[in-house]
């Protein structure tokens, strides 16, 4: 499980007492989660998504025990075979809902995690969370231009402030990526924009705004929070609506911005399936699932959280 960028030294992570049996318990959820994505592909050879380890309300020891994990711990082992799992992905990208939780655990944590904001974003935090959040890998719930303008803005800044630093935080990717959030249900709860249509060009022309008016900012792809009922009707012989809802927004949108001939270098990723549905989103073409109780279990309260 170990890689060359989880391994670096960083002089700014304090030291953390990890309990043996809790890094145990989060590496066997991890490789099972990992086991469970690799049985959902379509094919073997079909390239593994991203599995971004939702975080929330977790402390950041939990948070380096997976991305860092002690040496002398054991590795898990496969549920079938009962052998070690060597391969396991190392474990790199989190996700956070909470601005001021991201925030904290950035300053904390290894340089090399490549940190998700995947909470509602709010339009009067857009540039801080962009300018101070060490690490920032990706916003995946852009819905406004305002937003991604604030977003642009702040991300701007963090770079003029690394550089004239000349801090060792400047390996940090030069764009922001970004997924445009879709409310692929309808649900009036639900943030994103519409789906596109010939009708409805909102999730175009805030797609057109990033690429063009937002150079600090990379458009990844587009996400969705599905409705709960779809994902507890899903099973493995029908289709999830909302990943189909999704899917086909994310062709209209290549196809009105004129991505498709770019190929997959220009290719929108779908972001899509959390703990309860990612194996289903996984056989749906998602390229990134989000997966935090199935990996860290129940959540706490957010009164009695600690970081």
């Amino acid at each position: 499980m170990s890689n060359a960028d989880a391994g670096k030294s960083d002089a700014s992570v304090p030291e953390m007492k990890l309990d043996p049996a809790r890094v145990s318990a989060l590496l066997e959820n991890y490789s099972a989660v990992c086991n469970s994505v690799r049985t959902a592909l379509p094919s073997p050879s079909s390239q593994l998504p991203r599995i971004v380890l939702v975080s929330k309300l977790k402390p950041a020891a939990d948070v380096l025990a997976l991305h860092r994990p002690p040496p002398s711990s054991p590795l898990p082992t496969d549920s079938v075979s009962n052998v070690p799992v060597a391969d396991l992905p190392p474990a790199v990208h989190f996700g956070e809902n909470y601005q001021q939780e991201l925030l904290e655990k950035s300053k904390i944590l290894p340089r090399t995690i490549r940190w998700h904001f995947i909470g509602g974003l709010q339009s009067n935090k857009c540039v801080a969370l962009a300018r101070d959040v060490r690490g920032l890998w990706a916003v995946e719930s852009v819905d406004t231009t305002k937003k991604a303008s604030l977003l642009d803005k702040g991300k701007g800044d963090r770079k003029a402030k690394l550089v004239e630093a000349n801090s060792g935080d400047n390996d940090e990717e030069d764009l922001l990526n970004v997924f445009v959030q879709i409310n692929t249900s309808g649900e009036e709860s639900k943030s994103g924009v519409t789906p596109p249509s010939e009708e409805n060009r909102e999730a175009k022309e805030l797609c057109e705004f990033i690429l063009h008016k937002c150079p600090n900012l990379r458009l990844r792809g587009v996400m969705t929070i599905g409705a709960i009922a779809r994902s507890k009707a899903t099973t493995p012989e029908t289709e999830n609506e909302d990943f189909l809802t999704l899917k086909k927004a994310r062709d209209t949108l290549e196809e009105q911005l004129g991505l498709k001939a770019f190929g997959d270098s220009r290719r929108l990723e779908l972001s899509m399936g959390m703990s309860s549905d990612f194996e289903a989103a996984i056989r749906q073409g998602s390229d990134e699932v989000r997966v935090g109780t199935t990996i860290f279990g129940d959540r706490p309260p957010k009164s009695e959280a600690k970081v």
